[in-house]
């Protein structure tokens, strides 16, 4: 939201992250986007009427989504599997106000091949823990990547364009006007 330049709170919007049986990975990410954002807006609507953002990714290998790794063994598991292949991800976005919107963005990131002393250092790092799929892109992962098909902002975790296009639809524009200076509200 800062490389765009829009203000924002950060809510805190406790949800079950818990997979629905059969539930396709771009469903997942979009019903937990949405899902965050409507209890984030029953948690400000009465105090602002400011819309609510919610995002949420997936990286998705061989048909599995690959969560946070909750120590160092899952994370070098992770990088592992992601090690000289390609891999998608799935980034859910939602915007609550008087209305629901949502969007979906997939890219597709290819590593290079990562050796076990790499992965190892890398899970050492702590910078696996709490990234989906053990990894940030915007981190030392960012050496792994040898080709991205997609969205930066996406594969980070909050798709620019996607999140644009709806702040737009809730009467945001991002960019500010060319007579003003302000920007439209």
């Amino acid at each position: 939201m800062d490389q765009i330049g829009v203000s924002y709170k950060v809510l805190e919007a406790k949800i079950s992250e818990q997979l629905h049986v059969d539930e396709a990975p771009e469903m997942y990410v979009l019903r937990l986007a949405l899902e965050k954002a409507s209890t984030g807006w029953g948690l400000v609507k009465n105090e602002s009427p400011l819309p609510v953002l919610g995002a949420d990714t997936a990286v998705v290998i061989d048909d599995e989504i690959l969560g946070k790794p909750a120590c160092y063994e899952e994370g070098m598991m992770m990088l592992e599997k992601l090690s000289g292949r390609t891999h998608h991800i799935y980034t859910g976005v939602a915007l609550v106000c008087d209305t629901v919107e949502s969007r979906l963005n997939v890219s597709k990131v290819t590593f290079r091949e990562i050796n076990y002393s790499e992965r190892m250092a890398y899970c050492m790092s702590g910078e696996a823990l709490d990234k989906a799929g053990g990894y940030a892109i915007q981190g030392r992962a960012a050496a792994f990547i040898s080709h991205i098909e997609g969205s930066y902002s996406g594969v980070m975790g909050l798709p620019l364009y996607e999140t644009a296009e709806l702040l737009s639809v809730a009467g945001i524009n991002i960019l500010p006007d060319h007579i003003t200076g302000e920007r439209h509200k």
